[in-house]
Formats: C-alpha cells, sequence, structure tokens
C-alpha cells in the first residue's frame, strides 16, 4: 500500500484525555516520525503536531479516532507528493 506523509495538528484542552490520547500515539508508533509538544500553560492547553508516514487509511483513522476524544481538536494536512 503507497503511503503518505501528513503532519497531524492536536490542541488539547482537557487534561483528561493525555492518557488516552498518548495510547493511541504508541499504537500507531511503527509510522510516526516526530513528535513535538508544547505545553501552553497560560491558556492551560497543549499544543501537538505528529509527522506521521503511513497509507492514508491507517493517518484517516489515527486522526478520527484523536478526534473522538473529549476535549481534544484536530486537523490533518498531507504532503503534496507520496512517500
Amino acid at each position: 500500500m503507497e503511503s503518505r506523509i501528513a503532519l497531524i495538528g492536536i490542541i488539547v484542552e482537557h487534561m483528561d484525555s493525555v492518557d488516552a490520547l498518548n495510547r493511541l500515539l504508541s499504537q500507531y508508533a511503527p509510522y510516526i516520525i516526530g513528535r513535538m509538544g508544547i505545553p501552553y500553560r497560560e491558556k492551560k492547553l497543549s499544543i501537538i503536531s505528529v509527522s506521521i508516514d503511513a497509507p492514508n487509511d491507517i493517518i484517516s483513522a489515527l486522526s478520527g479516532k484523536l478526534g473522538m476524544l473529549p476535549g481534544i481538536s484536530t486537523k490533518t494536512i498531507y504532503a503534496k507528493t507520496k512517500g
């Protein structure tokens, strides 16, 4: 299956969902290129970016599962070229 390069942007507004978020990211670890998290304490939220190289259905599944967690918003952007 053809892989794609994507960036999943994640905003965490409810810290109660962090454990579930980390479990999901661990499940998809073989596809994750890198991850950067920034705590924004003044606004009581965190901003996470996840770079991923995976088939489109894997990227969509991860993004969808993350977006279903309470207090978590996601947006996925894809590279124009395929991986």
